[in-house]
């Protein structure tokens, strides 16, 4: 007997509430990961790729070279607060005209991955585990980070030459901090180099390395696989995709990663952000001045907001003049306080205002031939034999879209889809289908080698014993 499609769904969809509800029988098994891995962990270094561990945004700590005071990474004793004047300075983004991005320098720089990050309640110190739980799980599978060895965090004696932590400005254009990681590897890549002839006697010209990176570190090491350590022309034809990247690199891990972008960045550069009760706000004239925070941009092909009289799509998310019509971020004039802390050698708030906007333009014209760069459809040539991994979480609400009133500017959430809370699914797989012609099979201009979904939020994924299990197979085991 043939039993119709709609009753096949039903019954699946009982099965699926069945198991779900056997499943609160009991606490849920976990994996023992370390007996498992044990032999592959204790392999020759040889037998597989140093790692190199890139965070997300906010995931590097930031120090200022002149006085020491922490920029980012803890909020407690003379961190810099950005709600006061000289704090505001020491975390935005200088503001020139007549400048480009990369000329606007300052002395903050990256000072380690934010494995914990310090908050002060009341005079108690609290330490929040960030990127820790990334490092553990390498360290399950032997890999011996050279961050926590130097820092004699761990004893490895003189042996960690096999993972890395690449920390960076995550204020800054993420092109600009890809050729910083090309820098980084090619340093790390005659260290390894050096370590394996002392330790083995066997020179490896060819060392290549495996990459994990959350979040927008994604972003970062696709750019710098695709394009190596060239910048973007302003204007013009896009360079082709020279994959120099993948010279160094065999395989590139990404978790959360916001391929296709995040709606939350359209309201964190419109609002700004508040990360606990108990820490101070970021506005959105200080976010407005960080490259980084635009190219988290979902892409406007992918509708993700629409007028609210219409309900057509917004046309021009990256045209400057559309943000000073609708009043958003650097050019809104709700920021002169703001504006005034940043730039308090220009006496007139409208020139403050025309600098604000004219940063604006900038950001928002690098965003987007950022996105175009990333966006076209391009496979790596052979032999490089490149694999691309993603582990994105689907299980929480995540926003999708904006109505917007035409006449105040106003924005109002509207949809919500699978997600991790911060990045949706179809952004972290790229999902083309988002421009309305969906089609049953995924769209996607990244060739994916492959694709993990977990039960989680987007830092939880790199909590899940899931994640450790399956990225140490990658790493370790997968056939080759």
């Amino acid at each position: 007997m043939r039993i119709p499609m709609r009753g096949t769904w039903a019954a699946l969809v009982m099965i699926v509430h069945l198991a779900a509800l056997g499943g609160c029988s009991g606490p849920q098994r976990q994996p023992d990961l370390a007996r498992m891995y044990n032999r592959a962990a204790q392999a020759s270094d040889l037998d597989r790729n140093p790692v190199i561990v890139i965070p997300g945004i906010l995931g590097s700590k930031l120090r200022d070279e002149a006085t020491g005071r922490v920029v980012w990474g803890a909020f407690s004793g003379g961190f810099a607060n950005p709600e006061t004047a000289a704090g505001a300075r020491l975390v935005a983004v200088p503001m020139a005209e007549g400048k480009s991005l990369a000329e606007l320098r300052d002395a903050v720089t990256p000072n380690g991955v934010l494995d914990d990050i310090s908050i002060n309640l009341l005079f108690l110190p609290i330490e929040l585990s960030a990127y820790r739980n990334i490092l553990a799980s390498l360290g399950v599978g032997g890999y011996r980070d050279e961050s926590l060895g130097l820092a004699g965090s761990v004893d490895y004696g003189d042996e960690h030459f096999t993972c890395f932590q690449f920390d960076y400005d995550w204020r800054r254009d993420n092109i600009e901090n890809a050729k910083r990681l090309h820098e980084f590897i090619l340093a790390k890549k005659a260290y390894v180099r050096e370590e394996l002839k002392k330790k083995y006697g066997v020179d490896r010209p060819d060392v290549k390395f495996d990459i994990v990176a959350h979040s927008m570190g994604g972003l970062l090491a696709r750019y710098y696989l695709r394009y190596g350590d060239a910048d973007l022309p302003v204007d013009g034809p896009l360079p082709e995709p020279t994959w120099a990247g993948a010279e160094h690199v065999q395989r590139l891990v990404m978790v959360g990663t916001p391929n296709g972008g995040s709606a939350l960045a359209i309201n964190q550069l419109l609002e700004g952000v508040k990360f606990a009760p108990i820490v101070p706000e970021y506005d959105a004239a200080l976010l407005g001045t960080m490259p980084a925070i635009y190219q988290l941009l979902p892409r406007q092909r992918h509708r993700p907001v629409v007028d609210k009289a219409t309900g057509e799509p917004l046309e021009g998310l990256y045209d400057a003049e559309v943000w000073r019509r609708m009043g958003w971020g650097l050019a809104s004039t709700r920021f002169d306080r703001t504006l005034a802390k940043l730039l308090p050698e220009v006496e007139d708030p409208q020139r403050r205002r025309d600098i604000a906007f004219d940063h604006l333009r900038k950001c928002l014209a690098r965003a987007e031939r950022f996105h175009e760069a990333l966006d076209r459809p391009a496979d790596p040539p052979p032999p490089a034999g490149l694999e691309l991994h993603l582990f994105a979480a689907d299980s929480e609400p995540t926003r999708l879209s904006y109505s917007v009133d035409a006449a105040t500017g106003r924005l109002r959430g509207l949809n919500r889809e699978a997600g991790d809370g911060t990045v949706l699914r179809s952004s972290a797989v790229m999902d083309e289908r988002l421009d309305g012609n969906w089609s049953p099979g995924l769209r996607s201009p990244i060739r994916w080698t492959s694709v993990r979904f977990l039960f989680t939020d987007h830092i939880g994924t790199t909590r899940d014993p899931a994640f450790t299990d399956n990225v140490l197979f990658i790493l370790l085991e997968a056939p080759r």
